[in-house]
């Protein structure tokens, strides 16, 4: 290959060309939608079940606390890792004070559970 296809927006436009060719071979092989009134094609999948209403609702508060304490973590091991090993006693302070904070606030978030 030559380095001009190394070339960021010439990769671009032929990815992007090859994707449209075959968005064109699909689309002439995919069923076509007579009546869309009718056809499954437009519906959402349920298993095969015909919905008339949609009752289940998702409940993402038990969620939250999983999600707040992944984050809290890989943020607290990104500025851990970050701390200058040069940087003296006053950057190493400021990184157990954020660290301290960290946990309580995981604290905070656990005991009201």
């Amino acid at each position: 290959m030559s380095s001009w296809l190394l070339f960021t927006p010439i990769t671009f436009v032929v990815v992007m060309i090859i994707m449209m060719i075959i968005l064109r071979i699909l689309g002439t092989v995919a069923p076509s939608v007579k009546t869309p009134k009718n056809s499954g094609k437009l519906k959402a999948y349920a298993c095969g079940e015909d919905v008339k209403n949609h009752r289940i609702a998702p409940d993402y508060s038990e969620f939250f606390p999983f999600a707040f304490f992944f984050t809290i973590m890989h943020v607290l091991a990104l500025v851990v890792a970050t701390v200058p090993a040069d940087g003296g006693k006053a950057v190493a302070v400021i990184a157990i004070g954020y660290a301290s904070a960290l946990a309580i606030g995981l604290f905070i978030l656990f005991r009201r559970q």
